[in-house]
């Protein structure tokens, strides 16, 4: 659609509103009444709150000239003054008001994932015959993280940068392999498809996420939530990822158990590994 970088997005509806299809427009008046709550609110939440389905949500950002939720979403951002870098902006210049900051919200979301439902995952993949990691983008690294931090603790698992090989490895799982998949955002198509794959294989799956409703969370049988307080969306779109580290290590500390760790023979290739130190 021409003139997209042009105008803006609440204009954009209203130039095609009678374009868009019934259920369509039921999204596209939330928003247009709704602005400041729609561009918070990711395709999971806009559409509960609109009163349709992901897909429709989808469906008409892509009528009105955008390639997803996403695109359209910053857009919106853009045009509501979100451009200032606001990420972290409620934190001090001090470097120990830092730190305390990120302390009480790491606090905050183990009271949020609670005992039960942490117990739950720990549960799921001491049972498993294999756990395959899944993630893309700038938390692919997590998943690679946590697969060699698994594979030293003795529990076998598939971690693949590449949605092909991940893809792969759950397409010829076992029935008792669980997945576990992590997107801060919960919106990752490649993501997405790897947990609809599960779920058609009957797979358990173990999400670490942000958002308690996300199409990601939605495919979860454990969903452990990686924010500890909602924040506004931001223009920019945020790198750190601390807090989804801090749920893994949190998984890995309660799996490592040395009696388990002794008759696996896991610190082997440690000893083997210790020839190339000082």
């Amino acid at each position: 659609m021409e003139g997209i970088n042009e105008k803006s997005v609440l204009q954009i509806i209203q130039e095609n509103f009678e374009k868009l299809f019934p259920a369509e427009q039921k999204a596209a008046a939330f928003i247009l009444k709704n602005p400041e709550r729609s561009v918070n609110a990711n395709v999971s939440e806009l559409a509960n709150l609109s009163g349709v389905s992901d897909a429709t949500v989808i469906r008409m950002c892509k009528h009105l000239g955008y390639e997803g939720h996403y695109q359209f979403r910053l857009s919106l951002s853009r045009d509501l003054g979100r451009q200032q870098g606001t990420q972290g902006s409620d934190l001090s210049d001090r470097p120990s008001d830092v730190f305390q900051s990120l302390a009480n919200e790491l606090l905050e979301i183990g009271r949020k994932i609670g005992d039960e439902n942490l117990e739950k995952a720990i549960s799921l993949i001491r049972g498993a015959n294999y756990v395959h990691l899944v993630a893309v983008g700038n938390t692919s690294p997590f998943a690679q993280y946590m697969g060699f931090r698994l594979g030293r603790l003795g529990i076998r698992c598939s971690y693949n940068l590449l949605p092909e090989y991940f893809m792969n490895h759950i397409n010829l799982a076992d029935p008792k392999d669980v997945v576990i998949a992590i997107s801060e955002s919960g919106t990752s198509k490649s993501v997405v498809q790897a947990l609809e794959l599960s779920k058609r294989k009957g797979l358990k799956t173990i999400a670490i996420t942000a958002y308690e409703f996300s199409p990601v969370s939605r495919l979860a049988d454990c969903l452990l939530l990686s924010s500890g307080k909602e924040r506004p969306f931001d223009y920019y779109k945020s790198y750190a990822h601390l807090k989804e580290a801090a749920v893994i290590d949190a998984i890995l500390h309660l799996l490592q158990r040395e009696a388990d760790l002794r008759e696996n023979g896991v610190n082997t290739p440690e000893l083997l590994l210790s020839e190339t130190k000082l």
